[in-house]
């Protein structure tokens, strides 16, 4: 099975471009499999749908695997037992008949305003401390994705709209909008802190790291994991977190789905609709605290 492996290895990676990370997890996959086989002294080349079955079973129950680490295992299978069809190795793939696992509902962390409001006084008023301020209000008004932030150019910011153009998923280009904290902090960034971390050099994007290069994803979270210390706050803030805020305040304000889904740039509104679920447990909180027959 070894020589098939590497094979298919070779084929996802130069055939299919598959990235060095899919790569990994397809070769990670492959060697559990093998090894699951070698126990059972099962030939893979006859595996049958009874097989496969045994086989999640096992995931599920001896490794204690998530669904969505499964159903990752059983697509990493899937694409094998494809390629070895293209090979002519075998004739059908016994994957193609299961389904995947269903995956549990993960409702979204958020923070709370008073969390926000506690981490941006925390931020000092140095060189640094103006460009995270920035960033933070960015994130925190916009909904946008912090790989949309940092790839943000100085000329995508439109004031006199208060919007900015993000290249989202897909390329797809969307416009978010700047609350006044946004555009002062924005403005606040470009007079008096920019150019200092630019250190002359030149730059289109709006956010630059200590040394003068361009802000990274791992940079962003430093920045926040330094921020929420400072502020003592005892809370996990992920980047994505200012995001699942941004759409729980605006439906628990009364913003359409819709709305929303456009404003996050998600392509299908099944996506967004997670957010209904935290937003409907604000509404039965506001109900039970203030209807009139709730109250002793």
């Amino acid at each position: 099975m070894d020589e098939h492996i590497d094979g298919f290895l070779d084929y996802i990676k130069v055939e299919k471009n598959f990235s060095d990370y899919t790569e990994v997890n397809y070769e990670i996959d492959l060697k559990d499999y093998e090894k699951y086989l070698s126990s059972k002294r099962i030939n893979y080349l006859n595996m049958k749908y009874k097989g496969v079955l045994e086989y999640t079973k096992y995931l599920k129950e001896n490794k204690e695997y998530t669904p969505t680490s499964i159903n990752r295992h059983l697509s990493s299978l899937r694409s094998f037992y494809n390629y070895l069809i293209l090979n002519n190795k075998i004739t059908s793939n016994p994957f193609n008949l299961i389904k995947g696992q269903k995956k549990e509902l993960k409702l979204p962390n958020y923070m709370k305003y008073s969390e926000f409001e506690d981490m941006i006084n925390s931020i000092p008023d140095d060189t640094l401390g103006i460009r995270n301020r920035c960033l933070f209000e960015m994130l925190f008004c916009s909904g946008a994705r912090i790989g949309e932030l940092i790839n943000i150019n100085v000329s995508d910011i439109d004031f006199s709209n208060k919007q900015i153009k993000v290249l989202g998923k897909g390329n797809k280009e969307r416009i978010v909008y700047l609350n006044e904290h946004a555009i002062d902090s924005i403005h606040d960034y470009l007079d008096n802190s920019r150019l200092d971390l630019l250190n002359g050099r030149k730059s289109d994007r709006l956010f630059i790291n200590h040394i003068g290069g361009d802000l990274t994803t791992r940079g962003v979270r430093d920045i926040i994991d330094s921020i929420i210390k400072k502020a003592a706050l005892n809370i996990k803030v992920t980047p994505h977190m200012f995001r699942h805020t941004f759409a729980t305040m605006l439906l628990n304000e009364g913003c359409s789905l819709k709305s929303v889904q456009e404003l996050l740039g998600h392509a299908n509104l099944s996506t967004t609709s997670i957010y209904t679920h935290v937003s409907n447990d604000r509404i039965k909180d506001v109900y039970f605290h203030t209807h009139p027959r709730n109250k002793k």
